[in-house]
């Protein structure tokens, strides 16, 4: 925990769901920092971050209340801005297949392969954040956006050859962590079923 900007205290956090204006002003402005940390540590970018911890800070502010402990306030933190972080690589991923704008309006996708589609976007976005925040950020920013190598290697500091070295990484640690999952329910199938106890 950072010592210098501590999580508020129980005290302050209980007024705060109970309405105190003052209360909940402070508890959003010491939990800024914290919110900001997180939120540039799993977002693809410094405005991904921005925009995730803002929303994530309204959120607080709005649903406060909600909290069901008021020990569990970073906790609860940290799944919004993950989940926001998630929610930007979500609204980036189908515009990587989007085609150029045809005469022909295309065939509409069946409602099962909308449901398959809409998975495999989220496994490979809660994937891509499980990436270490180094290679996440050169992976969205070359795979994702569609930057040029050159404007990537730019922007985080790094020389062609370390960008392009850093981006096989990312697509190696990707492709191994979407492999895993594609082997997760086979082995779930195959293990035998003992009892309704669960391990």
């Amino acid at each position: 925990m950072n010592q210098r900007f501590p999580w508020p205290d129980e005290r302050l956090i209980k007024a705060a769901q109970d309405g105190d204006v003052t209360s909940l002003t402070t508890v959003v402005m010491e939990s800024q920092p914290h919110v900001r940390k997180f939120a540039i540590s799993l977002c693809a970018s410094p405005q991904d971050a921005e925009d995730a911890a803002q929303e994530a800070l309204i959120i607080l502010y709005r649903k406060i209340g909600t909290l069901r402990a008021t020990g569990a306030l970073a906790s609860w933190m940290f799944r919004i801005v993950r989940n926001e972080c998630l929610r930007h690589v979500r609204l980036l991923v189908p515009r990587r297949g989007e085609a150029p704008a045809e005469s022909e309006a295309p065939a509409e996708p069946s409602a099962e392969d909308a449901v398959l589609q809409k998975l495999e976007v989220e496994r490979i976005a809660t994937a891509v954040s499980a990436l270490p925040r180094d290679l996440r950020q050169v992976l969205i920013m070359r795979d994702v956006q569609g930057l040029p190598g050159k404007t990537v290697a730019q922007s985080l500091g790094l020389s062609n050859a370390a960008m392009k070295s850093r981006l096989h990484r990312a697509r190696s640690a990707l492709r191994q962590s979407l492999a895993a999952t594609d082997r997760v329910p086979d082995q779930a199938i195959d293990r035998p079923v003992e009892g309704d106890s669960q391990p």
